[in-house]
């Protein structure tokens, strides 16, 4: 407490760190401006000009963090890679139901300002809001010392997308007998932290610099894997219309959320053996002790998105994302009834 009687800072809230961070992050918001950001870092709102190029406009928003995956991030001391994969999560949400990415917002909540840190979050924001053509609008970053701990932050994401109305992926194009097709995660991705957390530090008595059993990489590494965005490999598809629908595989693993996009009346076959599950989750499940069912219900085992294609589209989307270095496996296909069955 200073002669004065108490300051914020004696309080634990230092505005002249979160000044300096704000400034540290001008830059980093101006680079990710298109031609239709209106407003800069500091305004009490973002002004962003819907684009007059599409038909029937329809915006499409979503919000999402990054759950436990920041503990790895604590531990690690590695703050790069999570405003990453928010971004990437928030656009690959939008994404399956045929919304590009407009701009971006991000709130991250913390015990005290480090200014390193929260340069580190927002310059992994930005570097995936440049990858996927999406403006940083703006954001908030609040201190909070009563609510969280010094050296740890929540993070969340905000995204606004466009979509033409008859481009709208709902469900309704998608027909019994539609294939499915699998594009491969990166990894966890941003969900099944806390199991994996738990069987790793806990159980296998890994610390972060350890080598990951079959992989030959840190363990801070392996984990803190950027999940994948996948606008860029499906965008070409959605704009020729290829597709009757797309899944994005979080938390639920695949039986969780394939049937999100499946219309009534219509389930999905599944073969489980038409992919190989990568050693990341072999190496999980073994250690763990996880039952099969279990491991496919809480992580992607694999699989980061799942295409539903139309059978006369199938040769020629395979070949194009073949062309693009992908392989994709033929996972099943749309069938009568409810939910996903397993068929190996």
């Amino acid at each position: 407490m200073g002669d004065g009687g108490w300051s914020y800072r004696d309080a634990g809230v230092d505005l002249d760190a979160a000044e300096r961070a704000k400034e540290r992050l001008t830059s980093l918001v101006a680079g990710t401006r298109d031609a239709h950001t209106l407003s800069g870092l500091g305004m009490f709102g973002g002004l962003y000009a819907v684009p007059d190029d599409v038909a029937g406009p329809v915006l499409v928003s979503s919000a999402d963090g990054v759950g436990t995956k920041l503990k790895l991030a604590f531990m690690t001391g590695r703050h790069d890679t999570v405003g990453q994969c928010l971004v990437n999560h928030c656009v690959n949400d939008i994404l399956v139901q045929g919304a590009r990415p407009l701009f971006f917002l991000d709130y991250l909540a913390t015990g005290a300002m480090d200014e390193s840190v929260v340069t580190q979050v927002v310059t992994g924001v930005a570097t995936a809001c440049r990858e996927n053509a999406c403006a940083l609008l703006g954001g908030e970053t609040a201190q909070m010392p009563d609510f969280y701990a010094a050296d740890e932050y929540d993070l969340a994401g905000f995204i606004v997308g466009l979509v033409a109305r008859d481009r709208i992926l709902d469900g309704s194009a998608i027909e019994e007998g539609d294939v499915l097709l699998g594009l491969p995660s990166s990894g966890l991705h941003t969900n099944g932290y806390t199991l994996a957390r738990r069987i790793v530090f806990d159980h296998m008595g890994l610390r972060v610099d350890d080598e990951f059993p079959e992989l030959e990489r840190p363990v801070g590494d392996v984990l803190l894997d950027v999940h994948r965005s996948y606008l860029g490999l499906l965008w070409p598809l959605l704009e020729e219309g290829r597709l009757h629908g797309l899944a994005h595989v979080t938390g639920g693993g695949i039986p969780g959320n394939l049937p999100r996009v499946l219309p009534e009346g219509l389930g999905a076959a599944v073969d489980r053996g038409a992919w190989t599950t990568p050693p990341l989750f072999r190496v999980l499940g073994r250690a763990g002790g996880v039952e099969r069912d279990e491991m496919y219900r809480v992580f992607n085992m694999g699989m980061g998105m799942i295409l539903v294609v139309p059978p006369g589209e199938v040769d020629g989307v395979v070949a194009a994302l073949t062309a693009a270095g992908e392989t994709v496996p033929v996972l099943g296909e749309v069938v009568r009834g409810s939910g996903v069955t397993w068929t190996d």
